[in-house]
């Protein structure tokens, strides 16, 4: 990381996705992906107030994300199937409490993608004085087990990847 160059490899993403975009390799594209990838860093550097986020389980992050995707496809078969064959009287919908032990905003920030991404689950709020999510559940069979669901597959591992042992309250 450099002062020019914050993010290598978000500025070869970018440009790799500049090309991809305009199907083309000639100079003059590969220049202005050059300069997109180059650009929107730096000008992306003041909308982080926080700072950037250190990820410390990048490979944890990975299986996350895997996991989820696998979660999101077996949730749009699911929900397909209850908007295109079930009786809506038996769909049982409804807003559950979660709580949470995760505080740090970047994972807070991926937990939420990764549940409002994940058909038939939003997100409606955190509750500040438990710290508890407010979710909502499109077909809701066993709070229990979304419960268990959110905070070890979804919470626990986010807790890995990007707190530190300070901010979770650990001993160093």
């Amino acid at each position: 990381m450099t002062r020019w160059l914050p993010f290598p490899l978000v500025s070869l993403g970018l440009c790799i996705l500049w090309l991809l975009l305009n199907q083309s390799i000639e100079p003059a594209h590969l220049l202005l992906g050059v300069l997109v990838g180059i650009a929107a860093p730096l000008l992306g550097r003041r909308l982080q107030p926080l700072g950037y986020p250190r990820l410390r389980a990048p490979l944890q992050l990975a299986r996350l994300l895997a996991m989820a995707s696998v979660e999101v496809v077996r949730s749009c078969f699911n929900v397909s199937r209850i908007i295109l064959f079930a009786d809506y009287a038996k769909v049982n919908s409804q807003f559950i409490r979660v709580p949470l032990t995760i505080r740090d905003p970047y994972g807070l920030a991926v937990l939420s993608c990764l549940i409002n991404m994940t058909p038939g689950t939003v997100w409606v709020e955190i509750l500040p004085e438990g710290h508890e999510l407010v979710l909502h559940v499109f077909d809701l069979q066993d709070t229990q087990w979304w419960i268990d669901t959110i905070q070890t597959r979804y919470e626990r591992p986010l807790i890995n990847i990007f707190e530190t042992e300070a901010a979770r309250g650990d001993p160093a």
